[in-house]
Order: C-alpha cells, then sequence, then structure tokens
C-alpha cells in the first residue's frame, strides 16, 4: 500500500477519534444555548441558562468553593512537589528510584478506592469530612502530577550553571533563587496549572470527604443531574470544560510536552 491511502487512513481514523470525543461536548454545549427548556427543535439561540446561572446562589456557592479549594491545593501542592522534585534531582537519596517509582501508583489507582482510603483514614484520625479533608485529599492527587512536571522540566537543566555560582561564591539559598528557579519557572507554573486542573475537576475524592451541603461544584453537577436535569446544568458544565481545557493547553504550552520548536 503507498504512502497517500495510509495518510489519508490515518487522518480519517484520527478525525473520528475527534468526534467520538468531542461530538457529546459540542451537543451539551449548542443545548445550553437552546432557549427550550426541554431541548426543543428548531434551535433557538438564547444565553438564558447563563444568565440564570447568576442567580443561583447554589452553583455560585459551590463554584466558589470548588475555585478557593483549588488555589489552595495548588499552592500547597506545587511548594511541596517542586521541593521534592528539586531534591530528588539534586541530591542521591537513598531509594530515589523507588520514590520515584511510588508517584505513578497514585495516579494509576482508581479514584474510587482512592477516596474510599482517604476516607477512612481520615476518619480513623479524627479528621472530619469537610474542606480541609477535601484539601488534603486533592494534594495527595496533585503531588505525583506536579513532581512529574517539575522534573521533567528539570531534565533540560545543566547542573554546571550552579556548580559555577557556587564556585563564585554564591550560597546554596542564593544558587536556588537566582539560577534554579528561573529556569524552572514555567515548569511550576504548569505543574500549579496541572494541580489547580486536578482539583477543581475532582468528582470522586470531592464526593467521599465534602460535607452535605458544603459540596464542590462537580459533586454539585451530579447531584443536580439525579435530582432532575435542568439547561443550567448544561451552562455551568460547558463553562468548567472550557476552563479546563484552557489551564491543559496552558500547561503544554508551559511545560512544552510537544517538544522545543
Amino acid at each position: 500500500m503507498s504512502a497517500a491511502p495510509l495518510a489519508l487512513s490515518g487522518r480519517l481514523w484520527l478525525g473520528l477519534m475527534l468526534v467520538f470525543l468531542y461530538a457529546p461536548i459540542l451537543v451539551m454545549a449548542a443545548m445550553s444555548l437552546n432557549a427550550s427548556p426541554f431541548y426543543q427543535l428548531p434551535f433557538e439561540a438564547s444565553t438564558r441558562w447563563y444568565a440564570k446561572l447568576w442567580t443561583n446562589r447554589e452553583i455560585l456557592a459551590a463554584a466558589w468553593r470548588s475555585v478557593w479549594i483549588a488555589l489552595a491545593v495548588a499552592a500547597i501542592a506545587t511548594l511541596i512537589g517542586s521541593m521534592a522534585a528539586i531534591a530528588l534531582w539534586r541530591h542521591a537519596v537513598p531509594g530515589r528510584r523507588l520514590l520515584q517509582a511510588l508517584l505513578f501508583p497514585p495516579i494509576a489507582v482508581p479514584w474510587l478506592i482512592t477516596g474510599t482510603a482517604m476516607l477512612v483514614f481520615f476518619f480513623g484520625i479524627g479528621l472530619d469530612r469537610g474542606s480541609p479533608a477535601v484539601i488534603l485529599g486533592h494534594v495527595a492527587l496533585a503531588l505525583p502530577y506536579v513532581i512529574v512536571v517539575v522534573t521533567a522540566r528539570l531534565q533540560g537543566f545543566d547542573p554546571t550553571l550552579e556548580e559555577a555560582a557556587r564556585s563564585l561564591g554564591a550560597r546554596p539559598l542564593t544558587v536556588t533563587l537566582r539560577i534554579t528557579l528561573p529556569f524552572l519557572a514555567p515548569g511550576i507554573v504548569a505543574a500549579a496549572l496541572f494541580a489547580f486542573a486536578v482539583s477543581f475537576d475532582q468528582f470522586v475524592v470531592s464526593y467521599f470527604l465534602a460535607r452535605p451541603g458544603d459540596t464542590t461544584l462537580p459533586v454539585l453537577i451530579y447531584t443536580a443531574i439525579r435530582k432532575g436535569f435542568t439547561p443550567e446544568i448544561n451552562a455551568i458544565s460547558t463553562i468548567v470544560i472550557l476552563v479546563s481545557m484552557v489551564l491543559m493547553l496552558l500547561v503544554a504550552r508551559l511545560a512544552r510536552f510537544g517538544g522545543e520548536r
């Protein structure tokens, strides 16, 4: 088979995959702009459901709770994860390979199991369900992503720059602040955005650890769907998806997952 048919079939397959992935999202976004609450056709464009969001105190409260929890998680996970990544890269810690390998099971383990384990553990240490438990749970989920992203950025760092700075009399803290951190800045920002997205979109762990009546936005959306689906859920879900996609695009851009151009 010549190269042209292979290239055409590859593009067709890629196109079908994109349609499979994004068609439901596009339909949901379109229905959020339909004036009819029963999805009646013909389609009548309207932003009434987005306008109604601003008067829905329950949704606004859950959205604000998700945002500030995600900001707290991003700050904590980025600080701890960046320090851990630098330490594992800079120092020959005993069992470093094992520690790095242990970062991946929390990513692979189903979140249902992780949420159950966290609920049992927090109950055992006397930490009740609520925002503190949710933040700790989200930090545990976000840390592996932060460490992996910052470590990937460190792979392109030249250690001789630090050695040259130390040979000129710079102290370790000065070397870190003046040499290492400026180079790591794009990776750290990307890791923070990744941690924010992981926390903001998290449903399972939030469902287990959030207090009833004090839920995050994904949990509220799930609860609203169980009670009765309304176009407002389409609207807020479309906003959440757009925010998540923008964050992931920024992460990909800053971390340069696609390589240098």
